[in-house]
């Protein structure tokens, strides 16, 4: 893969957790008070680090704003991202910080049965003043992701710097209890990429008396779905996120916006258009022009607030952790490389159908021919849900 960063070149910036994954899958179902066999793995991960390593094997070069500890996991992680010779001057190591660990309990499935994250370091160490220090990579780049494991003061600083230069934010909800954390700077955010319990949970952290109750897990359609997510959705995008990359599991993604942000496309002279980026912009613009998707002349043209579905691929599932984290990543490099938000969202579902069928949170490479062609799948398979003006 040529990874070559020219001089000058704007880079994406990527605020967030670094964490050390350790990740215990059962192999029976497992029983309250004893041991059960199973493997036991160390896998890189944190939010952040998952979609920042996640664009750089796509093409992209973020620059990671970050913290770790002078310990076993700390310099793992360090290691790791020193030999894919991303730059670390942005990620704060100190004597005092404990390397954010997260261990997982994971199903026969593959899916989180029960976790404990310890992550107060990110919190405590990613100040305000740290992020301050690297004001020019952010005011040059193209786009910032935060992840809501920073403290709210750490965020807002982080939109407001990005602000100054009318950079884009994509905020990463993280968790039910961290989405909150959006109601200081939604007037900032372009993209927030939530699930269904977290966007409930970030409209009421906006509305005054929680006046969105949780959906039922219970199986419906996705048009059913997105009918009883419409109205958080439409709180959320009224008080100023532009895009909602809302995220339903094994169904896929609705993509919910106002207007026409569905051909909304980073600055030119930000974008990266050569190696695997240029390469993938060139072959995913080809591959998935406009006119594929069901209904694109109204998406095109259309003033209301919509919901555009776009479904998962099918996979041989492994493990499902980072899953979310490369849907973002994927959307994040392909933004960087040119694309459009539908192309980014198909490319965003493929690499993560790549990413569960890995034993780690992000697969060793991707293929640009696989990648291309699953997106393809998943672009010409889009759908415009039942809309209407207002709610």
């Amino acid at each position: 893969m040529e990874m070559q960063r020219k001089d000058g070149e704007a880079e994406a910036v990527i605020i967030g957790g670094m964490v050390l994954d350790i990740q215990a899958t059962s192999s029976i179902p497992p029983h309250p008070r004893t041991t059960c066999p199973g493997k036991v793995h160390y896998v890189q991960g944190g939010v952040a680090r998952n979609i920042a390593e996640c664009m750089w094997k796509l093409g992209a070069e973020p620059f990671m704003i970050s913290a770790l500890g002078f310990d076993m996991a700390g310099n793992l992680l360090l290691e790791h991202w020193k030999s894919s010779k991303l730059p670390t001057e942005g990620i704060r190591k100190h004597q005092d910080i404990k390397t954010p660990t997260v261990c997982h309990i994971l199903d026969v499935t593959g899916e989180v049965a029960a976790g404990v994250a310890s992550v107060e370091a990110v919190e405590m160490f990613l100040t305000p003043e740290w992020i301050q220090q690297f004001k020019q990579k952010i005011h040059s780049a193209p786009i910032l992701m935060v992840d809501a494991n920073l403290s709210p003061r750490a965020i807002e600083a982080s939109c407001r710097i990005a602000a100054e230069s009318n950079v884009p934010v994509w905020f990463e909800p993280v968790s039910i209890a961290k989405s909150k954390r959006i109601a200081s700077v939604v007037k900032y955010i372009t993209f927030a990429s939530p699930n269904e319990d977290e966007v409930i949970a970030m409209a009421n952290a906006l509305s005054s008396d929680n006046m969105f109750r949780p959906i039922e897990k219970k199986k419906c359609s996705t048009d059913t779905l997105f009918q009883m997510l419409k109205p958080a959705i439409w709180l959320l995008l009224e008080k100023g996120v532009k895009i909602l990359v809302v995220t339903i599991g094994s169904d896929g993604v609705i993509l919910c916006f106002k207007g026409e942000p569905s051909s909304w496309r980073i600055s030119p002279e930000k974008t990266k258009n050569h190696g695997f980026s240029g390469r993938l912009f060139e072959t995913v613009t080809l591959g998935c022009p406009s006119s594929w998707y069901s209904d694109a002349k109204f998406l095109e043209r259309s003033p209301y607030f919509l919901g555009v579905h776009l479904p998962a691929l099918p996979a041989s599932v492994i493990r499902l952790t980072g899953a979310g984290d490369c849907l973002v990543g994927g959307m994040l490099a392909s933004l960087c490389a040119g694309l459009n938000v539908m192309q980014s969202v198909a490319i965003g579902i493929a690499a993560a159908k790549a990413s569960v069928e890995v034993d780690s949170n992000v697969p060793s490479e991707f293929s640009l021919a696989t990648i291309a062609g699953d997106a393809r799948m998943v672009f010409s398979a889009a759908k415009v849900l039942p809309h209407q003006s207002k709610l």
